[in-house]
């Protein structure tokens, strides 16, 4: 079976991309409104780009009816966000998260989110977040004026103690357990791993 990416409609394109570009990773993107209301959502076109700097990029779209989302408002106008992971204690609230609150309905705020200070922006992070990178805009892309592609710089992390070893810079896999989309309102969890011996190095034939 196979479709050219022209013969399929857009809705039906994002029905084949998000079924089978799975798991991917959640960026709960927090962003502070006109008025200091602070908005929480899920973003899970979202990656890790680069690490210097390091550059993550995720996608906003338009809301079904044209309005333009909150996360996208709040960006534009201040060039800031906080990218948050979540794992599965928090996984239902960030769910939730994704419904259609007002500008002036806080998610953190109405569904008892802990917020934690920034320390190089002004939007707030999760306090509860194993992981959260403080971001400013580093480039947008706009795709036909109805998807925003934003790629935000990091400039500081913050990690749960319990969670990474810092003379080994690793995390400690046993006790970090992030959950990833998968397509409608469907999640995975990550426990379930695989680990491999090094690759091998292949060294060139010799020239005859």
């Amino acid at each position: 079976m196979q479709y050219a990416a022209t013969d399929v409609a857009p809705h039906e394109r994002y029905k084949i991309l998000a079924a089978f570009i799975v798991p991917r990773p959640i960026a709960w993107v927090t962003t502070i409104g006109p008025t200091g209301v602070v908005n929480a959502a899920p973003f899970s076109f979202f990656n890790v780009f680069a690490e210097d700097p390091p550059l993550i990029m995720f996608a906003i779209n338009k809301r079904p009816d044209g309005r333009l989302k909150d996360t996208w408002l709040n960006i534009q106008r201040t060039s800031e966000f906080v990218v948050n992971i979540t794992d599965e204690p928090l996984a239902l609230k960030m769910h939730n998260s994704s419904g259609d609150f007002p500008p002036n309905v806080g998610e953190p705020d109405y569904l008892g989110l802990k917020l934690a200070p920034s320390v190089d922006i002004k939007p707030p992070r999760l306090a509860d977040a194993p992981w959260s990178m403080e971001c400013k805009t580093w480039q947008i892309l706009n795709v036909k004026d109805d998807r925003q592609l934003v790629i935000g710089e990091g400039t500081r992390f913050h990690i749960r103690d319990e969670l990474w070893d810092p003379k080994a810079m690793r995390v400690y896999t046993e006790k970090y357990h992030p959950v990833g989309r998968m397509f409608v309102d469907r999640y995975c969890r990550t426990d379930d791993r695989m680990e491999f011996p090094a690759a091998p190095v292949v060294k060139a034939a010799a020239a005859e």
